[in-house]
């Protein structure tokens, strides 16, 4: 499956959030949007992923954007993970990996010398118009979130 491509609309999808009702691509549209994908609840740089977005959450608002983070975790796994960490942002649950297929993040990794198939930690930057600015792939997560928000500041 290939990517989003830069400058071109990012294709449509809907998951099941934490805010209570469905989150939908297409439904968004009208402010800037940082869909970040990682790979899993409560793991180590997970943590300190989400703990950086969530930091940042002011200055995200008060530029106009919105943040979402994504997973193949449950519902009840995402809940836990906002609650424990007091997240502001949502977290959209993508059990069967559609959305991860269709950003072409779900790829072969090397875990703990096994090969699996599993999430590369991507981000994606979309404007309000929905059309695709900026992408982050095999994202290391020290510094990412800041350098995401001085590009959507940019928007």
């Amino acid at each position: 499956m290939s990517a989003p491509a830069l400058g071109k609309a990012a294709p449509d999808f809907s998951l099941p959030s934490t805010a209570g009702k469905d989150f939908r691509l297409r439904a968004a549209r009208g402010k800037p949007l940082v869909l970040y994908f990682y790979p899993r609840d409560n793991t180590p740089g997970c943590t300190l992923e989400a703990q950086d977005f969530q930091r940042l959450l002011p200055s995200f608002r008060r530029a106009g954007v919105r943040v979402c983070g994504i997973s193949r975790d449950s519902m009840a796994a995402h809940e836990k993970f906002c609650r424990q960490y007091e997240l502001g942002f949502e977290l959209l649950v993508d059990e069967d990996g559609a959305a991860c297929k269709l950003f072409d993040v779900i790829h072969e990794k090397n875990m703990y010398g096994r090969k699996v198939l599993g999430i590369v930690r991507s981000t994606f930057l979309l404007d309000a118009a929905g059309k695709l600015q900026r992408e982050w792939r095999k994202v290391k997560v020290s510094g990412h979130a800041a350098e995401v928000l001085e590009a959507a500041k940019l928007l």
